[in-house]
């Protein structure tokens, strides 16, 4: 996997609510930009571990389909999914909750690979991704009235 996405978000809000919001597949459609016309079209969704999750979703035009597994399930704690259908070659993302005087830092770490290499990723997949997360970010901090000067962190690191 040559790419990392990680994000870091402090939120005035209690663990178990911040935990609550965040393992509701439904909450997605909320805080993925309307550019996307993200549905989820999973049903009533029971979220633990080996959970299916079916989207549809339009990137640049194109619509498609992503399905993804959760494959980590600790409330309270953290989660993670990975593509069992989609766009990337790999996708696994972890979503990390710790309480923090007065409220929940929430981490996401997205371990992916594209197809197409390098340039695919400059050029398209990694600006988009930093837009997505960055949107995804200031939506949460307006529904947990958080602080917009504590800031929006996302940052793609490449794995050797």
């Amino acid at each position: 996997m040559p790419y990392r996405l990680e994000t870091k978000l402090f939120l005035p809000a209690p663990i178990d609510q911040v935990f609550e919001y965040f393992s509701n597949p439904r909450n997605l459609e909320t805080i993925t930009p309307p550019f996307l016309r993200f549905r989820v079209v999973t049903p009533d969704v029971e979220m633990r571990k080996g959970a299916r999750i079916r989207y549809r979703l339009r990137l640049h035009g194109v619509p498609f389909g992503w399905e993804s597994q959760v494959t980590t399930w600790e409330p309270g704690v953290r989660f993670s999914d990975e593509q069992r259908r989609g766009p990337y070659k790999y996708w696994r993302h972890v979503h990390l909750f710790r309480e923090e005087s007065g409220g929940t830092l929430a981490e996401d770490g997205v371990d992916y690979d594209v197809p197409g290499g390098h340039y695919v990723h400059q050029w398209l997949v990694g600006r988009d991704l930093v837009r997505i997360f960055q949107y995804r970010q200031e939506k949460l901090q307006q529904i947990f009235r958080a602080d917009p000067g504590d800031g929006v962190k996302v940052a793609i690191l490449k794995k050797m």
